[in-house]
């Protein structure tokens, strides 16, 4: 099996491999076609995409590290990506538990890392993992005065494969028509996601992310943040405080109504507020990143994939989206111009798009709409507007909506679990209206706040 460890040669050589069949397979299919009605050669085709989409999926799983890692972003970030459905489902695999690392080595890691025998450093640690993710590793520890911690483990050498690893997937996504978007679009996705990867692999940098969230969101009564602690921490050890809590799955099997609401209500005003009022969003909206208190309390983990956003440019996505909201066609799609998402001029291009972006505002529209709800279809209806808009390259994913629209999908998912009823447009609105008005005072005048 695969290792992040594993020399950049003899990963090349497995991605190398994988282009190498998906190529081949479409010029089978060419031949093939030459042999088939229309119809057999639409349905032949469609077939293929999933079979290399399914290719891709399990390369990167055996290779773990920085190509699962990568996987599981185009997964999540299937919607804002305007992936095709099947290709979502493909690498929607990917979110399975890497196989653990043996505690001798993480042993050696820490100890290497801090300077200490494990034994000065930590009361105990538990050498069953809590979890093993494609970039680390965590175990329950205690500090020397007993108090209750969590010790993230980078694996080791995984940090050098993240440029080689991303060049030869984009070759095979490429080769594969997996995400079929021209070649400039690919560049600033990968570029974003290349980003995004390698700040998740430095915990100095995250330890930084969890000590910005803390100032913003410490006195909220349902959102905790754990505390780190720098003296065990360093590039490739992080600790910090053990938050208590569910994760979501066996939280709804217990929770009241009112806590699955508490919390529901929590994530929203978490992500809003986040995205922009602080422009700086938890990014990594994996389910097992959150943590429920049978009271409806939520516990952020994972601060590595954090995206900051710039004023002018989310103050313009707020306009987009409360034009979206409001019905407003025309506006929406001239700040989509603005924003990159419309290059073209073609009107198919642009009423797709708008029918989209209408699709997607509808739960704003409501005093009270209930995500998960028998209503709520938005999953079941946006894949055939997908489908249709990703034939026009003029439609294209702006390089901050990335991260925006996979942490907002992320945020959709779970309270969908939870089935929450909101005013969304009541909760979303002031915050957005914030970003806009934030942005003209620093425009006018140089200066802004976050009161």
């Amino acid at each position: 099996m695969a290792t992040p460890t594993e020399s950049r040669f003899s990963r090349l050589a497995r991605l190398g491999g994988l282009t190498s069949r998906i190529t081949s397979s479409y010029v089978g299919q060419t031949v093939a076609n030459a042999f088939r009605s229309e119809e057999e050669r639409r349905k032949a085709m469609d077939r293929a995409h999933v079979e290399n989409a399914e290719r891709v999926a399990d390369t990167m799983s055996k290779l773990k590290g920085a190509a699962m890692k990568v996987g599981q972003q185009l997964a999540v970030a299937a919607a804002s990506m305007d992936l095709p459905p099947e290709v979502a489902k493909a690498l929607g695999k990917l979110h399975a538990e890497a196989e653990p690392v043996p505690f001798d080595v993480i042993r050696a890691e820490i100890e290497a890392s801090l300077g200490k025998p494990l034994e000065q450093l930590f009361l105990s640690v538990d050498p069953q993992p809590l979890g093993t993710a494609s970039l680390a590793q965590a175990h329950a520890g205690r500090l020397l005065d007993g108090r209750a911690v969590v010790i993230k483990v980078l694996h080791r050498g995984i940090a050098q494969h993240v440029s080689t690893d991303l060049m030869a997937l984009k070759t095979a996504l490429i080769a594969g028509r997996v995400l079929q978007r021209d070649r400039d679009e690919l560049d600033t996705i990968f570029d974003e996601l290349k980003e995004r990867l390698e700040e998740e692999l430095d915990y100095l940098k995250e330890a930084e992310n969890i000590r910005a969230f803390s100032q913003v969101w410490s006195n909220h009564p349902d959102i905790q943040i754990p505390t780190v602690h720098p003296e065990l921490s360093s590039e490739r050890i992080l600790t910090m405080d053990r938050l208590n809590g569910l994760p979501i799955d066996a939280f709804v099997a217990v929770a009241t109504p009112e806590a699955r609401q508490r919390a529901g209500h929590a994530l929203g005003e978490l992500y809003f507020k986040s995205a922009y009022r602080y422009r700086m969003l938890h990014a990594d909206p994996h389910p097992g990143n959150y943590l429920f208190e049978t009271d409806g309390r939520v516990g952020l983990l994972d601060f590595g994939c954090v995206k900051r956003f710039d004023e002018y440019w989310i103050a313009r996505y707020c306009k987009a989206a409360l034009a979206a909201v409001d019905g407003d066609r025309e506006k929406c799609l001239t700040e989509c111009r603005e924003l990159g998402a419309w290059t073209g001029n073609n009107p198919v291009a642009g009423e797709l798009l708008w029918k989209i972006v209408d699709l997607m505002g509808e739960p704003f529209r409501f005093k009270k709409y209930t995500v998960g709800g028998t209503a709520d279809d938005i999953l079941d209806r946006i894949p055939e507007h997908v489908k249709a808009v990703i034939q026009y390259p003029e439609v294209r994913t702006p390089r901050d909506l990335i991260m925006l629209h996979r942490s907002l999908m992320g945020m959709y998912s779970i309270a969908r679990k939870l089935r929450v009823e909101a005013d969304w447009g009541g909760m979303s609105r002031p915050q957005a209206q914030f970003a806009i008005d934030y942005a003209n005072d620093w425009a006018r005048s140089g200066t802004g706040s976050y009161q």
